[in-house]
């Protein structure tokens, strides 16, 4: 995954609404490099605006009505070029990491410290600053024994997304 930067007057914003509420990814004319959770609805909303954007919004509406549809494939985005913003080397690899979990399954936090040579505080410091949740799917990581984190938090929202989002692709803890 490359981390190079576009500049802020080349991105374009997508808003979806999904079943988790509100989502604004934001892209530039060849990849898609953040998307973020809202915590309400946006003042304004324009319909995609570029092809990518048009093809993101189709994937995403696809996978919300039915993730089943990538089986057996790991990615259910696989059409989606993403580059995320910046994150360090170990980031980087962490995010290449989690996007072949295949759909339906998950790995341990110290599973993937094992195949990064790392400890599973790291790797969890990694999910938490992923840009891309939902499409690296970051949800697909979980404690040893039980749930772990989402977004940095143990409880709330965020734990309530990534149950969510664990058990619309079927995944078995």
């Amino acid at each position: 995954m490359a981390t190079h930067r576009p500049a802020e007057s080349a991105i374009q914003l997508l808003h979806f609404q999904s079943p988790l509420g509100w989502l604004v990814l934001q892209a530039s004319q060849a990849s898609i490099h953040a998307l973020d959770f809202l915590a309400q609805a946006p003042t304004s909303i324009q319909p995609a605006q570029t092809p990518l954007l048009q093809v993101a919004s189709q994937a995403l509406s696809t996978y919300f009505a039915n993730p089943d549809h990538a089986r057996p494939a790991p990615n259910p985005f696989p059409a989606l070029p993403l580059v995320p913003l910046p994150g360090t080397a170990f980031q980087q690899a962490v995010w290449a990491y989690l996007s072949d979990i295949p759909l339906g399954e998950t790995r341990s936090y110290g599973e993937v410290a094992r195949a990064l040579s790392s400890s599973p505080r790291a790797v969890g410091q990694a999910c938490r600053r992923n840009p891309l949740p939902i499409l690296i799917p970051c949800h697909r990581v979980v404690a040893r024994t039980g749930l772990g984190g989402y977004s940095g938090a143990t409880e709330g929202p965020e734990m309530q997304r990534k149950v969510w989002l664990l058990d619309h692709e079927k995944t078995s803890i």
